[in-house]
């Protein structure tokens, strides 16, 4: 899994190491579903403070349009944590879903074939 780290912040910079082994952490047992992982950071208000600190983590799947997840936060690990906790969340959906849509095999056909 390739992870890019985005951020034009000093702050949001300093954390770039954190954010790489964080995404490692919470996308580890998915890892194989996942071809590249990307987070941006930034400071909405700027040095105002409040609720103002931007983390979007958009994961690639191999054979699926991206999951983009975006949240606000008033610290930057608080962000990060509820972004990758709501990324995991739409991945493992996503993935129930495909599994849920191929559906059970169809036995009838089968007992038929075999002239039961």
């Amino acid at each position: 899994m390739q992870v890019l780290f985005k951020s034009r912040d000093r702050e949001a910079v300093r954390l770039r190491s954190f954010a790489r082994q964080r995404i490692r952490f919470v996308f580890r047992r998915m890892d194989w579903l996942i071809s590249q992982a990307t987070v941006s950071m930034s400071d909405i208000n700027g040095p105002r403070g409040g609720l103002d600190k931007r983390c979007q983590v958009q994961v690639q799947t191999p054979d699926a349009t991206p999951v983009v997840v975006t949240s606000i936060a008033r610290d930057w690990r608080g962000a990060l944590d509820l972004a990758l906790a709501r990324a995991a969340r739409s991945i493992i959906r996503r993935q129930q879903a495909r599994i849920a849509t191929r559906g059970p095999r169809d036995f009838d056909a089968v007992y038929r074939g075999r002239g039961l």
